[in-house]
């Protein structure tokens, strides 16, 4: 979890909740941030006992034991609740890939393991947040993967997918989206690779046939200066670092991982474990800060 406790507990101390809220996970660990940002807690034996909470409390519940880590544990305990209808929206901390791995975990990131849960197939990994919004083709793959997994149905459907949660979720009717290509310059015509040809171009016409403003396939660098510059509302990256370079260093802190195309409201942190700040009081509570405010904008436009 690394830091997840603490700008979980931070975040709700410097912007008190209104409605219920469940911190799940390791119980010493969220205790011990809790008391760190003198944020009070109500003991919790199970999920049922949460509708007793007065709006504005935070419970803390911690999953029962599970072959799973209890990180894992925790956001399948949290989803499956979202499902039944026990929760309006799931707000996540980090996870650090690599130790999880090491346990048995057989995920490459929360996506996978919630389009598990939620049995979706290809949820969409998205960004929003300070001047960029970006959905991601490819999440995480190995750089030699990518070009192989660029194919025109996957990439119409990440478009799709995240044209629609921005028009209904955010309330963009009409979204500008840039399409970014592959390769340097999106191809140079074929001279510098092939894929925006046989892939992204032929995806790119589909998805104007439907109706949606569709700029490319264009190169990474043009379509994020006009992102930042506000001439697109959306950029689809191909790949992880391809989108998330660019978005880390204009909107680090303020931007928030949105998980889409699934049966319920996810968001999490746009950083790491950072398990280096454990206990140290530095942890940078804003990014949580922003999933929380999303999670909430979106159950309430919903609601509306």
């Amino acid at each position: 979890m690394g830091i997840g406790p603490e700008v979980s507990a931070r975040a709700l101390r410097q912007h008190p909740p209104s409605e219920r809220v469940v911190l799940i996970g390791e119980g010493a660990s969220i205790r011990a941030a809790a008391d760190l940002a003198g944020l009070e807690l109500v003991e919790l034996a199970d999920l049922d006992a949460a509708r007793g909470l007065e709006r504005g409390a935070v419970g803390i519940l911690t999953p029962p034991p599970a072959e799973e880590p209890v990180p894992v544990a925790a956001i399948r305990l949290a989803a499956e609740a979202c499902l039944r209808g026990q929760g309006d929206a799931l707000v996540t901390g980090p996870i650090h890939k690599g130790r999880l791995a090491a346990q048995g975990f057989a995920h490459r990131g929360h996506t996978d393991l919630l389009g598990e849960i939620c049995r979706v197939s290809d949820p969409v990994m998205a960004f929003v947040g300070g001047t960029l919004r970006v959905a991601l083709v490819t999440t995480h793959l190995p750089l030699v993967e990518v070009p192989a997994a660029i194919r025109s149905d996957r990439i119409c459907h990440v478009v799709r997918t995240a044209a629609k949660a921005v028009r209904e979720d955010l309330g963009m009717s009409a979204p500008r989206i840039g399409v970014c290509g592959l390769n340097p310059h999106a191809g140079e015509g074929g001279l510098l690779g092939t894929t925006e040809q046989t892939e992204i171009a032929p995806a790119c016409e589909a998805l104007r046939a439907d109706g949606w403003d569709i700029r490319g396939p264009i190169s990474a660098e043009t379509a994020f200066m006009d992102a930042h510059a506000g001439r697109l509302d959306l950029v689809v990256a191909m790949y992880h670092d391809q989108g998330l370079v660019p978005l880390k260093l204009v909107d680090f802190g303020r931007s928030v991982n949105w998980t889409l195309g699934l049966p319920i409201i996810r968001t999490s942190v746009d950083h790491g474990t950072a398990f280096d700040l454990c206990g140290t009081g530095r942890a940078n509570p804003a990014s949580m800060g922003a999933a929380i405010d999303l999670a909430r904008k979106i159950v309430r436009r919903r609601a509306g």
